[in-house]
């Protein structure tokens, strides 16, 4: 199962939600610092391929994005395969 990351800021309400979700999914994750102005948060713009926002998901290699972003695969019922639960 490819590793799960996310890059989150603290005091982001989005970060939060986000590791919420992952959170209830009981799946294994690294959260990752990733504040303005560091190398965590470039690290995250040179992987998403210019996501400027955090949090930034990936599962292995493959950017799965946002906050936004993960709760749109949830409602749509495709998180769980994103995540590689399926």
């Amino acid at each position: 199962m490819p590793a799960i990351e996310i890059y989150t800021q603290p005091g982001c309400p989005y970060c939060v939600r986000a590791v919420q979700l992952l959170r209830s999914k009981n799946v294994a994750f690294q959260e990752i610092n990733a504040p303005r102005g560091t190398p965590e948060r470039q690290q995250a713009y040179d992987r998403s391929g210019g996501g400027t926002t955090v949090p930034q998901v990936f599962v292995g290699e493959k950017a799965l994005g946002g906050c936004d972003d993960l709760m749109r695969l949830e409602r749509q019922g495709k998180l769980d395969e994103a995540l590689g639960l399926a």
